[in-house]
């Protein structure tokens, strides 16, 4: 088979269909043997609960072309083990690991030649996800599920390079304490759109959200975690249960540790602290680190030394490093590369 006739070098990062799409059924208490399919249509009650309670699940990750021409995707296993907790959290049943590692690997099969080609800058963007699919009108959870996983082709997320950003503090609140923040659900996002829609109009990036009891903590943005360098080179990550934990993230500070020699800490980041930090990252799937160049709160700036032009050199360092470990221009760690074709 051949490459989709593509503009590879002009992707922008939005979804096209594809070949196929992997569905499977929960009903009566188990999930059916699964299928792929060319129907990317889904049909089901106007009262399902997804649509009235918004019981969803969700999971992103990539494929790549390595510099060797391998098709891979990176830590599938992990993202496996997250829906699952997000699932527990929402009183959906659990779409077993390898199961979910296995539709993943046979979505990228049977769409291989969306596959962007090494050196494009493109990749497959995959996306598992679960909804309560079934007719609930008391608040109760669903008692049937579909499990789905499509792909599509996306550019990279910065065209041109990965300038820094700036963000401002949030008066919005993304997650409560005891609330789902740290479970990949829909709601969560849902919850976060008026608060980024509301920082663009006002000539902002992303929101840096801090903790709802306090308002004294730093926590994430609307879909990525932070990172923070010191001044003597210390790669900091906030530590919070209202937090998402980012694969990237995770990822990112082994490669601090054990590739680059940097010390590591996650803990908890005061907002006081963060004029002290010599650079500033925000991490995901999507864009790996997106430098930020200075943070807004209520009129008041702190700019990062990294400055406004480019990241900072640590943040350079750990980007370059993990995407040459995606790439398969740098040894992974063992478990991290899932070799696809």
């Amino acid at each position: 088979m051949a490459k989709k006739d593509i503009d590879w070098n002009n992707l922008g990062f939005g979804y096209i269909k594809t070949d196929k799409r992997y569905v499977s059924n929960f009903k009566n208490g188990s999930w059916d043997d699964g299928i792929m399919t060319e129907d990317d249509q889904i049909t089901m009650s106007e009262c399902a609960c997804v649509l009235q309670y918004a019981q969803t699940v969700f999971e992103g990750m990539k494929a790549y072309t390595t510099a060797d021409g391998h098709v891979v995707c990176f830590r599938p296993d992990m993202n496996a083990e997250r829906m699952e907790q997000s699932a527990k959290r929402l009183e959906m049943p659990a779409f077993p690991k390898d199961r979910f590692v296995e539709a993943v690997v046979k979505t990228i099969e049977e769409n291989i030649d969306f596959v962007p080609p090494y050196g494009s800058g493109a990749t497959l963007y995959i996306r598992p996800y679960m909804f309560g699919s079934n007719a609930v009108i008391g608040v109760k959870p669903a008692e049937e599920y579909q499990f789905r996983v499509f792909a599509t082709p996306v550019g990279p997320y910065f065209k041109g390079g990965a300038k820094p950003i700036t963000i401002r503090v949030s008066d919005f609140d993304r997650a409560a304490t005891h609330g789902t923040g740290h479970i990949k659900a829909g709601l969560n996002y849902a919850m976060s759109l008026h608060a980024i829609v509301d920082a663009h109009n006002q000539g902002y990036d992303e929101n840096m959200y801090l903790d709802a009891a306090t308002r004294t903590k730093v926590e994430e943005t609307g879909g990525a975690n932070f990172i923070f360098v010191t001044k003597d080179n210390k790669v900091v990550t906030p530590k919070s249960n209202s937090i998402l934990p980012s694969i990237t993230r995770r990822s990112l500070m082994v490669v601090a540790k054990d590739y680059l020699g940097l010390e590591v800490e996650e803990r908890e980041v005061y907002f006081d602290e963060v004029k002290d930090f010599a650079e500033c990252g925000l991490c995901g799937t999507a864009a790996v680190i997106s430098p930020v160049g200075k943070v807004v709160n209520h009129g008041e700036e702190i700019c990062f030394p990294s400055g406004m032009e480019k990241m900072g050199p640590i943040t350079q360092k750990l980007r370059d490093t993990l995407t040459g470990i995606q790439m398969g221009t740098i040894e992974a760690p063992e478990g991290w590369i899932k070799v696809i074709k």
